[in-house]
């Protein structure tokens, strides 16, 4: 089977954890101990506090909100999900857009008696900023408008309105009563007026589709194999994970940044080899030539080489207490590859509840901004909008060795 990964978004108390929660509550993925144990926490409204189920930590339940990223697993006969609970707080961005990076598909919660507010505009922007494919926007305690359908349309049509700015590929709307289950794993009673699926008869049945039609293949190179044994004297094979394409045995390749030249002479895995490898397999391959090719070096088909350069173009999240000034060095790491950068300049940041470019010196915790990057050496990468796994990248402060900024090559 194959696995949706989605992420939960939405203003404080819209009802994201409880979604969750009616998820797994209703299509029987909780085991009995943890529902023995949220029983015991106590009830809202007279129902168990499904909330509980991924807010997990002490001052989550204390205060009623989510303040970190929390995952949840469980499957069902047709798919395999695994779920992301993010913070709707503006102080915690970061931790939404660490969720979000990896995520298929996003679900926005919008109160159904408040509508669109400023949350629901940030929240939409970095999914649009992550290029997540799809965005289901969910319009909650539906209970509390008497089901109404006039009140699901208003709202339908002012998310749509504000959405022509983003680029968002795939827009769908659903009513629900999380708190309730209406229209969450069951089609609701109360809404007779709503002809298609339920939220997990969507999740189910969506198709998904890679960034492109045939992404041109990217393997970075993880590590060197050499056996140096009597059996593999000779053995030398460049281990990784295929990011994007396919990669046969024949193909002509060529070394990134190096530009040297070869062909695929095998490629093997634990299990044996195999004639052609697909993105995300983990293999090893072997090259026709003897050729200087290490970790961090891209492995690409010619004729299909991406852009390689020192001076990059990127939006990045700050993450870091510390803000960020022009001129500040850091330890790039995209792909396996790791490079000593500094941030030359801060062209603007973003106002994400009004997509407003603003300028501004320097770049605090949780901002959003665009900038330019020189690194000490040339790396191969594709724009985000094209290849998310060669198109992402961290900061590092080799000081700390904290991870000061995500960022999504242009």
């Amino acid at each position: 089977m194959d696995i949706l990964r989605f992420i939960t978004a939405g203003s404080v108390d819209d009802g994201k954890s409880t979604l969750i929660g009616r998820l797994l509550y209703d299509s029987k993925s909780i085991f009995q101990d943890q529902l023995e144990a949220i029983e015991k926490a106590g009830q809202v409204n007279g129902q168990i506090n499904l909330a509980l189920l991924t807010d997990g930590l002490k001052a989550e339940r204390e205060q009623g909100i989510t303040i970190d990223v929390a995952y949840k697993y469980f499957s069902t006969p047709k798919r395999k999900f695994i779920i992301a609970d993010a913070p709707g707080h503006v102080q915690y961005t970061r931790n939404m857009v660490t969720g979000a990076s990896n995520s298929d598909l996003a679900i926005i919660l919008i109160d159904a008696r408040k509508g669109v507010i400023e949350q629901t505009y940030r929240h939409s922007y970095i999914v649009s900023l992550l290029r997540i494919p799809y965005v289901v926007v969910c319009v909650n305690k539906m209970d509390l408008v008497d089901f109404s359908e006039e009140v699901f349309l208003n709202i339908q049509k002012q998310y749509l309105e504000f959405a022509k700015d983003l680029d968002l590929k795939s827009i769908h709307f659903l009513p629900i009563s999380a708190l309730n289950g209406d229209n969450v794993v069951d089609l609701s009673t109360s809404m007779p007026w709503w002809k298609e699926k339920s939220l997990l008869g969507f999740l189910e049945d969506i198709e998904l589709h890679t960034e492109e039609e045939s992404p041109a293949p990217r393997f970075p190179v993880q590590n060197v194999i050499r056996p140096q044994t009597a059996e593999y004297h000779d053995y030398r094979g460049y281990a990784g994970q295929i990011r994007s394409g396919h990669f046969t045995v024949g193909d002509s390749i060529t070394v990134l940044p190096s530009g040297l030249k070869s062909k695929i002479k095998a490629i093997d895995t634990y299990a044996g080899s195999l004639k052609t490898a697909y993105a995300p397999m983990s293999v090893t391959i072997r090259l026709e030539d003897e050729i200087d090719v290490s970790r961090g070096d891209m492995l690409v088909i010619s004729g299909e080489e991406p852009t390689t350069s020192q001076d990059l173009e990127a939006h990045i999240c700050w993450m870091d207490q510390k803000v960020m000034t022009p001129g500040s060095k850091y330890l790039l790491r995209q792909t396996t590859n790791s490079v000593k950068a500094s941030i030359r300049t801060l062209e603007y940041r973003v106002e994400t509840s009004t997509h407003e470019k603003k300028e501004q010196a320097n770049l605090g915790l949780n901002e959003i901004g665009k900038v330019t990057i020189r690194t000490a050496k040339p790396v191969a990468y594709d724009p985000y909008s094209k290849i998310r796994g060669t198109g992402s990248f961290i900061l590092v402060d080799e000081g700390t060795n904290q991870t000061v900024a995500a960022g999504m090559l242009l």
